[in-house]
Formats: structure tokens, C-alpha cells, sequence
């Protein structure tokens, strides 16, 4: 079952960049919740359901980012939950600031469907959040 919620979160990665929510939805569960980033501006914030993930996801990109890509790097199976360590690219709407920065979020899965995801300003907290180290995810890849 890991290796699919591998590939479900791989599939969810390349829909949320052809921003193809219907897509997407097909992958989460109705009541899926988007937690704020861990050590970013929105830690602690909730979105529940893909309504509400998909309005503050929109919202952020067009009052905050003229550009904001988020590009999977690795893909790590930790049996219910799948950790992606992804590479970050912002361009500041109006200043033109350029920013990239490694992350990474968790997603937990229950019955094929994600049910939370967990970004993480820190790759290491979110391997620690499962149970793994850098020495652990390198040898997965």
C-alpha cells in the first residue's frame, strides 16, 4: 500500500501544477485539511476541504507571488505517510524579489486518499515528524 500513496501523491503533485483542482479532488478526501506551514508566516492556519485549500492557494498567488513554483525533488514512502522534499522558486509580485528554498510537506493517507498535508519550512522536521532521518530518507531513494 506504501508505494501507492507514493504514487498517489506523485500523481497529486502533477495535477496541483496544471492547477487541475477536479483533479486533485479526485485524489483527497472530502474532508482533507491543508496545515499552515511549520516555521512560515501561516503556521497554525487550517484549510479544510478542497474548496477552501484551493482559495487560499489562488489567493496567495495573486496577492502575494507574480510567480511561485513548488517542484518535487523526492518522494519518501513512510507506510501511511509520504514526506516530499521539494524545491521552491518565488518571485514577489511588485518588488520582483527572488527567492528559492528547499521544503518539504507530509502527506498522511487513509483508504487511497490523502487526508492531510503538512508543509514544513525545514526538510529535517518533516522526516523527524515521521519517524525518519536524512541518513533513513537517503537510503529510500
Amino acid at each position: 500500500m506504501s508505494q501507492e500513496n507514493v504514487e498517489i501523491v506523485r500523481r497529486m503533485y502533477e495535477l496541483w501544477s496544471g492547477r487541475d483542482w477536479d483533479g486533485m479532488a479526485e485524489l483527497v478526501d472530502p474532508d482533507v485539511e491543508q496545515h499552515g506551514t511549520i516555521g512560515g508566516l501561516e503556521e497554525g492556519h487550517i484549510s479544510r476541504g478542497t474548496d477552501q485549500i484551493r482559495q487560499r492557494f489562488e489567493a496567495e498567488n495573486i496577492e502575494v507571488w507574480e510567480e511561485h513554483r513548488i517542484e518535487p525533488v523526492r518522494f519518501i514512502d513512510a507506510g501511511e505517510r509520504v514526506v516530499v522534499v521539494q524545491h521552491e522558486y518565488q518571485r514577489g509580485k511588485g518588488s520582483g524579489v527572488e527567492t528559492e528554498i528547499d521544503t518539504a510537506s507530509v502527506f498522511d493517507l487513509r483508504d487511497g486518499r490523502v487526508v492531510r498535508i503538512q508543509p514544513y519550512m525545514n526538510p529535517a522536521e518533516a522526516l523527524e515528524a515521521v519517524g525518519l532521518s536524512e541518513q533513513d530518507a537517503h537510503a529510500d531513494s
